[in-house]
């Protein structure tokens, strides 16, 4: 029984998160600089079991694809080819940041925390876990 990757993809860090081997619980895991994000993921993938991988997909409040999109998109094509028993799927990332923002504040963090990038890069990772959880496992 493999865990599930979130990955919220960005052009210069991305957020990682993965569930615990029963797939219950999403946590975040790393942010690493995007430039290194293949090496970490063919690390981590040899260590670690996992079956699915979940990259957000960055959408306009109308659901039509953010600016990046098409990066993201070259990203998925790339970890198909590089993992292809791993199955890769894209899932709308919209106002993920806004709400890992929130919750580093609501945690009560100091001001230094709430600047942090990587924090809301790897929370967001968890949230695109978290809600497709949700939406398929739970």
């Amino acid at each position: 029984m493999g865990r599930i990757l979130g990955i919220d993809y960005g052009t210069k860090r991305t957020g990682i998160a993965a569930t615990d081997p029963l797939k219950i619980i999403a946590s975040g895991l790393e942010t690493v600089p995007t430039g290194e994000l293949l090496d970490f993921l063919a690390a981590y993938l040899s260590m670690e079991e996992v079956e699915t991988i979940v990259v957000g997909m960055p959408l306009y409040p109308d659901g039509n694809p953010a600016q990046i999109a098409h990066l993201v998109e070259g990203f998925v094509k790339k970890l198909k080819e590089l993992f292809p028993s791993i199955a890769v799927i894209t899932w709308d990332e919209r106002y993920t940041s806004e709400e890992a923002r929130r919750i580093i504040l609501q945690s009560g963090a100091r001001k230094k925390q709430r600047r942090d990038k990587s924090l809301v890069d790897k929370i967001s990772a968890a949230l695109i876990l978290e809600d497709y959880l949700k939406a398929n496992l739970w």
